[in-house]
């Protein structure tokens, strides 16, 4: 499993539900990387989309604890990080992305293996955040893009891999 997630340079990710900076590039990397895949997510997150409305050409598996969410056709609602991985076992592996929101990339941390960082070198007013992969002794990074800059935002798409 992977996680997916563009950071500030205090691995901020999100204000009041919504995403700290739009990057296009940043988006196009996600949107490619994700589609026909299994997207992970918490209701927060699937709230903060367009609509509220599930991701195209995916799987989408909301993590909630609602007790009767309303469910689309497109989307699989699960109440426990135990039956998420159950329901999970239906896929492989290599094609499930965890894609927050805070509390999702942290349960989710310790079973994943690869986390794919959009890392803005800028700091935003944030609420939530990723967990800090530079300071966790079990990743390290293995690759880097060169210093991209969109408007007045220097960032790099970067690989962590799990020791």
């Amino acid at each position: 499993m992977k996680l997916i997630a563009c950071v500030d340079s205090n691995w901020g990710i999100g204000y009041k539900n919504e995403l700290l900076v739009r990057i296009p590039s940043d988006q196009k990397f996600f949107r490619e990387t994700t589609t026909g895949k299994v997207v992970v997510m918490g209701r927060k997150t699937l709230d903060s989309f367009p609509g509220g409305k599930p991701l195209k050409n995916r799987v989408n598996i909301v993590l909630s604890s609602a007790e009767n969410p309303s469910v689309r056709e497109e989307e699989i609602y699960v109440k426990n990080m135990d039956e998420c991985l159950e329901k999970l076992k239906e896929y492989d592996r290599e094609d499930v992305y965890i894609i927050g929101g805070a509390s999702i990339y942290k349960q989710f941390l310790p079973f994943c293996d690869t986390a794919l960082i959009t890392k803005v070198d800028r700091e935003f007013s944030a609420d939530s955040y990723f967990p800090n992969l530079d300071k966790d002794d079990e990743w390290e990074t293995v690759s880097e893009s060169d210093e991209q800059t969109y408007f007045d935002n220097t960032f790099s798409f970067l690989t962590y891999k799990r020791k």
